[in-house]
Order: structure tokens, then C-alpha cells, then sequence
């Protein structure tokens, strides 16, 4: 069996386990402009950057409520939240050319959930080869893109 490891997580990881249990989605819904990283708000959901991104633009759909599932939510939520999905794989075409998407949600402790107890939508952008020998071997993650530099571009497409 193979392992693809990502170390650079890590401080993402460690960073959600404090003392005080504050959940990392609910304290950025209270925070303004790039020290967030929310690039659109919406009525019940909100659009953030992930902080530790598997890929250039890598974003979440995350609602407001602190919810552990999907099941919780209205038909209309979801439709809002379908919404904003396909609104930033819009922008994400637009600005950054990707090759395809993964697009899931890790719910659960056996899932590998990294913020446990607040769903979330990942949206992560792919290109063609994207996985290579240096996140594997040189534990370097190569980011084409400045994380200020991709805000700026996502929360501009929410405008549009």
C-alpha cells in the first residue's frame, strides 16, 4: 500500500486542537478582509479560502450555523449552498484555469475531518500532474500563487 503524506498540514491540524475548543469557522465568520479569508458572504453560508490549501484556490462552502452535517440543514440551505458552489467553480475556471475539481465533505471523526462538528464543502482546483515528488519526497508544497493574490481574485469574482 501506498501513502501520500502531507506534513505541511500540520500546523493546520495542531492549530485546531487549543485550549479554548473555538472552531475555526465560526471565529472567521466574526473577522473582515484577507485575516479571514471569507471572500463572499451569503445569507446562510459563507465562501473561505482553506488557510493550508491542497492546491492554488482550494475554498470551502461553510454555514454560518455551527452543524455537523448536511442532514441538518433546509432544501432551500442547500440550494444556496449548490448555488455558491457553482458560482466558485465559475470563478475558479475564470481565474485560474484548472483542470478539474475535487469537490467533498469529510463528515465524522473515521472520515479525516479536520474541523470536526462544522461541516463544510471543500472545492479544491486541479491541474493535470499537480501531485509530484515534492510534496511526497521534498516536503515542499510548489503554491503558483500567493494566498493575498488568490483572495483578491475569488472575493473580486463574488462581485461580478
Amino acid at each position: 500500500m501506498k501513502f501520500l503524506q502531507a506534513p505541511w498540514r500540520w500546523s493546520f491540524i495542531s492549530g485546531l486542537i487549543n485550549k479554548e475548543n473555538k472552531c475555526v469557522f465560526c471565529s472567521a465568520q466574526k473577522q473582515e478582509g484577507l485575516d479571514s479569508l471569507v471572500c463572499y458572504r451569503g445569507r446562510n453560508y459563507f465562501v473561505i479560502l482553506n488557510k493550508y490549501p491542497y492546491n492554488t484556490g482550494h475554498l470551502m462552502v461553510v454555514p454560518y450555523k455551527h452543524l455537523t452535517n448536511p442532514g441538518e440543514i433546509s432544501p432551500e440551505d442547500t440550494m444556496e449552498m449548490w448555488s455558491l458552489m457553482n458560482k466558485s467553480l465559475d470563478i475558479l475556471k475564470e481565474n485560474f484555469s484548472p483542470d478539474g475539481f475535487n469537490i467533498g465533505m469529510n463528515i465524522g471523526d473515521a472520515s479525516g475531518a479536520g474541523v470536526k462538528g462544522h461541516f463544510h464543502l471543500h472545492i479544491v482546483p486541479r491541474w493535470s500532474g499537480d501531485s509530484n515528488f515534492m510534496a511526497v519526497i521534498g516536503k515542499t508544497k510548489v503554491m503558483s500563487y500567493d494566498l493575498e493574490e488568490v483572495y483578491n481574485k475569488i472575493s473580486e469574482g463574488f462581485k461580478q
